[in-house]
């Protein structure tokens, strides 16, 4: 039976999970691209290289965002309808810090090094749904 997931354990998935799908749709194109996230209760921060899903974004600010995990026949999905907003200056500066933060042991305390013009974003949650289905593993 698939159950509907409250604020907390949605919040609980998205601040576990490293990994999400921006969904955005521009001029007849759907596309649809994973990126690693930092999550602080109220948007998801992303830096990234300019390219088509910027591209896409800044044309149609509406996006979606999903996040899920899938272990032994058992899993849980978080979906968000939300709004891009490209960040510079300081905001830039504090969602690279933000993203530096939560991968700095996975990095080796590294920043990322990316090719082609650096852009920051968030994407502002508008709506947010999550959902999970548990099976018990046979004994």
């Amino acid at each position: 039976m698939i159950a509907q997931l409250d604020r907390e354990q949605i919040d609980d998935l998205l601040r576990a999970q490293v990994v999400g799908r921006v969904g955005c749709h521009a001029d007849g194109l759907t596309y649809v691209v994973p990126v690693i996230y930092a999550y602080d209760g109220e948007a998801f921060y992303v830096y990234t290289v300019e390219g088509q899903k910027v591209r896409m974004m800044r044309a149609n600010p509406r996006v979606c965002f999903e996040v899920d995990e899938y272990e032994a026949g058992s899993w849980r999905s978080a979906i968000v309808q939300g709004r891009y907003e490209e960040l510079d200056g300081a905001e830039a500066e504090r969602a690279l810090a933000r993203l530096a933060e939560r991968f700095a042991s996975r990095a080796g305390g590294r920043r990322p090094r990316a090719e082609g013009t650096p852009v920051a974003f968030r994407i502002v949650i508008d709506e947010i749904t999550g959902r999970a289905v548990r099976r018990e593993s046979p004994t």
